[in-house]
């Protein structure tokens, strides 16, 4: 089975322009992240999306693979699938191009999920407590059902605790998945969907088209570069661990 890893990485991104760009130590996030992901040692190919003449310099400069895409995707899939549709593989992960501190373990996890064939989609999720993620709206909460399948991703706190329930788990989705490549080229076919657009997420288009999400529960937190002050305390970690080289 052959397995790849996209990195979708364009260069407007909304809340911080040109984070792929930006210096985490001195490294940028985009090689950070590409070395991260190479670690692993379990994937046969490693390949960054994007849709600017800078990041793909950027990512020659450091010696990886590029691919040029288009400026109009909507969403992190359709830039993917743009590669898919040019390279052969039987399972694609998307890595977010601002997860510079993925690891081997949840990786291996989400790509254990396909060991059931029934399988066409995962991702990762990991139990919070904190009310203030909880009540973050750019931490993704999700709810599953008893085999571990998204029910629902939602910005707002979901499940609403109106009653104490013990043992009742809170979970943050952590944007890591997993695709089988024909289920990915099917999916941006489709339309958004309404859910997709209130919530500006854009997995719900496959629930809502009816196709599951298998969630694979990590204790891999990462630290996702949205804004400025996630940006800050990457670069804060990595001068905590760079002597020691933990990162």
């Amino acid at each position: 089975m052959e397995k790849i890893v996209i990195i979708p990485s364009r260069y407007a991104s909304r809340r911080l322009e040109a984070k792929a760009l930006a210096m985490i130590g001195d490294k940028s996030l985009i090689q950070r992240v590409y070395e991260a992901v190479k670690q692993t040692e379990l994937f046969d190919k490693i390949i960054v999306a994007t849709d600017h003449s800078i990041i793909f310099d950027e990512v020659i400069r450091f010696g990886g693979n590029v691919m040029m895409t288009s400026d109009q995707h909507q969403t992190g899939s359709d830039r993917i699938a743009e590669i898919c549709e040019h390279v052969e593989c039987d399972i694609v992960v998307n890595v977010q191009g601002d997860e510079p501190f993925i690891s081997k373990e949840p990786l291996q996890a989400l790509l254990k999920a396909f060991d059931d064939p029934n399988v066409q989609v995962a991702s990762l999720m990991c139990p919070i407590t904190s009310p203030e993620e909880i009540d973050n709206p750019n931490k993704v909460k999700v709810v599953v059902n008893n085999n571990s399948e998204a029910l629902y991703f939602s910005r707002s706190p979901i499940p609403y605790k109106r009653n104490e329930v013990e043992g009742l788990k809170i979970f943050k989705h952590i944007g890591v998945y997993a695709y089988k490549r024909d289920t990915l080229l099917k999916f941006v076919a489709t339309p958004q969907t309404p859910y997709e657009k209130a919530e500006s997420l854009e997995q719900l288009r496959f629930l809502e088209n009816g196709i599951p999400i298998k969630m694979v529960e990590s204790c891999y937190q990462g630290i996702g570069i949205d804004t400025l002050e996630d940006l800050e305390k990457a670069r804060d970690y990595i001068k905590q661990n760079y002597e020691r080289k933990t990162y």
